[in-house]
C-alpha cells in the first residue's frame, strides 16, 4: 500500500520535540542510545512516513546514527518500511501496537541476556566448586542459586508482562 509522506510540518515543533524528549527519556532507562529514542519519538508524532534524509534534518543526527537507529528499531518490530508512491527511497513509519513492541524488546534485548546469564552461571558454579576455603564456597554457592531463581522467574514474568502489556 502506497502512502504520502509527511507533510513538512505536521504538528507544532514544541510538541514534537516534547514527544520525541519522552521517548529519549524512555530509552535511556533501557540502556539504549538517545537516537534511538529521538527516531522512534520523531515517527511516532509524524502523520506520514519520513526518509532517512527527513530524519537527519529534523533531528540534527548523522546519516550514520540514524541509520543504525533505523536497523536496531527495525529488528525491534518498532517501525516498518513503506512505499510512498513510485519514489526509489526508504520511508518509514513508527509501530504503535504496544505488544508488538514490547514483544520486540523482550525477543530482542532481555532473552539473549537471560540464556546468556544461564551460562555465565554455569562458569560461575565451576569456578566456585574450585573455591578451598568452606565458608566461602558456601556463600558463594547460595548467591548462585539466588541468581538462578532470578533468571527463572525472569523467563516466567517476560509472557505475563507482555500479556499484561497487550492491547
Amino acid at each position: 500500500m502506497s502512502q504520502q509522506p509527511a507533510d513538512n510540518n505536521p504538528t507544532p515543533p514544541a510538541i514534537e520535540r516534547q514527544v520525541v524528549d519522552f521517548f529519549v527519556d524512555g530509552v535511556k532507562v533501557l540502556g539504549l542510545p538517545k537516537s534511538i529514542g529521538e527516531i522512534y519519538g520523531l515517527l511516532f508524532v509524524s502523520r506520514g512516513p519520513l526518509s532517512l534524509d527527513d530524519l537527519v534534518g529534523s533531528l540534527g543526527i548523522s546519516k550514520g546514527s540514524a541509520s543504525q537507529g533505523l536497523r536496531a528499531l527495525k529488528v525491534l518490530g518498532a517501525i516498518r518500511e513503506v512505499q510512498v508512491g513510485t519514489e526509489r527511497r526508504a520511508y518509514f513509519v513508527a509501530a504503535v501496537d504496544l505488544k508488538r513492541l514490547v514483544g520486540g524488546f523482550i525477543r530482542e534485548q532481555i532473552r539473549p541476556h537471560l540464556e546468556s546469564g544461564r551460562v555465565k552461571i554455569g562458569k560461575l558454579e565451576e569456578a566456585a566448586k574450585r573455591e578451598t576455603d568452606p565458608a566461602r564456597r558456601e556463600f558463594l554457592r547460595d548467591r548462585l542459586d539466588r541468581l538462578e531463581r532470578w533468571l527463572k522467574n525472569g523467563g516466567r514474568v517476560l509472557p505475563v508482562i507482555q500479556k499484561l502489556l497487550g492491547e
